[in-house]
């Protein structure tokens, strides 16, 4: 099946939610009848992202806030120390049922993912979707309904299978309670008044253990010194040998850790297809639409009747990305999910994603509110990283995770900096570039070209409009055909615009639906 897209233009002059600009948002879109991972996961490396079936583009040079797409590298992350501390309080929570004292709220400095990669798409959701999208034109499901008949539907493959990460049956890692780094003596810093040609100075308590040993050693040369080892003081005089426990601990250790016979809670993340709805999906649809309904009320302070069964739809479950299993891809295959963790028994938060060819890209994420205090947005977009790192295992391509969008100007956005190594895409040429090379530049202009090669050109850029696929009237042909029988002067220079931002593949690939 190939991607069938409506253009809708561009689209100046709304509200931003982020500056709170009442007309500096800039951004064209289009609506996808359907789509195929490859085609979206080239759209995205081309600063395009969804919301539901809409997919958008920010004009970066124009809009008010400009929004860099942000890709992490999951397989050499390391997660910070507000990170651990998160994974920790998780594993307190889990095996004692503790709740950390004080601040339930997140870190200022670590904003959960509904203000962040949610507010991307919640915003576009309530503005775009509302103001001018039209559903699906008879003539187009028409067409696609004898297209249909005429092929003979191929038998959809059996239900993808459940992937089910829990704190009991995922491989054991770790060991039992975080270890607690080891202090070594440290040398004097050079250029603090050291002098390198003395040895380094000792703790008078180092002394008297070195004297102790020393004396042991004259009584019993042999003996004494394994059984003074024993008690776990190595000799000053040889360097400790590396153990264990010295190396910092993996993110699959931390989300892993062993957990006690009679722990508190049992947590376990649940991947289920939510587009088309696998069986799971619908039979957990009631309690998920519920969290949900309570997130926007309590977090976003929506009334009441505001987050229906159909909002929730059309924004958190309606996906135009086509379920593929290929082969030599993921087990759950490629499309739109969502992954529930379920504590003892029941939903407490939904992180939406969309697996693609090369990597896991977040939607939304929305929980139950009375487990603010284990910083769930946080969590969930360590939990997102590890899976990336699993389905790695199986499809060596798929490497990458996406946060949606990086708003430097933006206090809330810029959180998601610190997820490292991370690169942003530069809104000019298409390339990635390492956060810290563009960071000085964004700190002096909101809308910046990262790349810094001033020769270097969009190399995916439409070279040939002629080639862009039309589907019009019931037939697919090229541009260069449809153009012959147009007579409005608009026509062309839209489907130029689209031409650009879409770039030259996905312009082959695509049908760009013109009524």
């Amino acid at each position: 099946m190939a991607s069938v897209v409506e253009y809708k233009g561009l689209k100046a002059g709304y509200h931003c939610g982020y500056c709170d600009s009442e007309e500096g948002k800039v951004s064209c879109g289009m609506w996808a009848h359907s789509m195929t991972v490859q085609d979206y996961q080239d759209l995205i490396d081309r600063g395009w992202r969804r919301s539901g079936k809409y997919v958008y583009k920010p004009v970066m040079n124009q809009t008010c806030c400009p929004q860099y797409t942000i890709r992490c590298r999951p397989l050499q992350f390391q997660p910070s120390k507000s990170h651990k501390k998160v994974l920790k309080k998780m594993l307190k929570f889990l095996a004692k049922g503790e709740i950390s004292k004080g601040n339930y709220e997140d870190d200022p400095m670590e904003p959960t993912m509904e203000d962040t990669v949610a507010g991307d798409f919640g915003l576009i959701n309530k503005l775009d979707i509302q103001c001018d999208l039209k559903t699906l034109s008879g003539d187009l499901t028409e067409s696609f309904d004898s297209e249909e008949k005429k092929k003979g539907k191929s038998p959809k493959k059996g239900e993808s299978n459940e992937f089910i990460q829990s704190q009991d049956i995922e491989e054991k890692l770790g060991s039992g309670e975080p270890s607690h780094p080891v202090k070594m003596p440290m040398a004097p810093k050079p250029g603090k008044g050291a002098d390198l040609s003395k040895p380094p100075c000792r703790k008078a308590k180092e002394i008297r253990k070195e004297r102790k040993r020393l004396k042991l050693m004259q009584q019993n040369p042999a003996g004494e010194l394994e059984g003074f080892q024993a008690q776990g003081e190595p000799p000053s005089l040889f360097p400790p040998k590396a153990n264990k426990s010295n190396q910092p601990k993996s993110l699959e250790d931390l989300i892993f850790e062993s957990l006690p016979e009679n722990a508190s809670h049992k947590l376990e993340v649940r991947v289920v297809r939510s587009s088309p709805p696998s069986s799971q999906f619908k039979a957990t649809f009631q309690e998920s639409y519920q969290v949900y309904k309570r997130y926007q009320m309590v977090i976003h302070k929506d009334p009441p009747d505001k987050p229906t069964v159909s909002q929730f739809t059309r924004f958190l479950c309606s996906s135009p990305l086509e379920a593929e299993n290929p082969p030599n891809g993921p087990d759950c295959g490629y499309g739109s999910f969502h992954q529930q963790y379920w504590l003892d028994g029941r939903i407490i938060a939904v992180g939406v994603i969309d697996i693609l060819p090369y990597c896991v890209s977040s939607v939304y994420l929305y929980y139950d509110p009375d487990y603010s205090f284990l910083s769930l947005g946080v969590y969930s977009a360590l939990r997102e990283i590890a899976f990336t790192r699993q389905l790695h295992q199986k499809t060596s391509q798929l490497s990458y995770y996406y946060m949606g969008f990086y708003i430097h100007s933006c206090p809330k956005m810029k959180y998601k900096g610190q997820y490292r190594p991370s690169d942003l895409l530069c809104p000019e040429t298409y390339v990635w570039v390492p956060i810290e090379q563009c960071l000085p530049s964004l700190e002096n202009s909101k809308y910046c070209r990262f790349n810094r090669d001033p020769e270097a050109v969009d190399e995916g850029r439409s070279k040939d409009p002629d080639r862009l696929q039309v589907f019009h009237k019931k037939a697919i042909m090229p541009y260069g055909v449809y153009k012959k029988q147009q007579k409005d002067p608009g026509e062309e220079a839209a489907v130029l615009q689209y031409a650009r931002l879409v770039g030259q593949t996905c312009s082959e690939r695509m049908l760009l639906f013109r009524n």
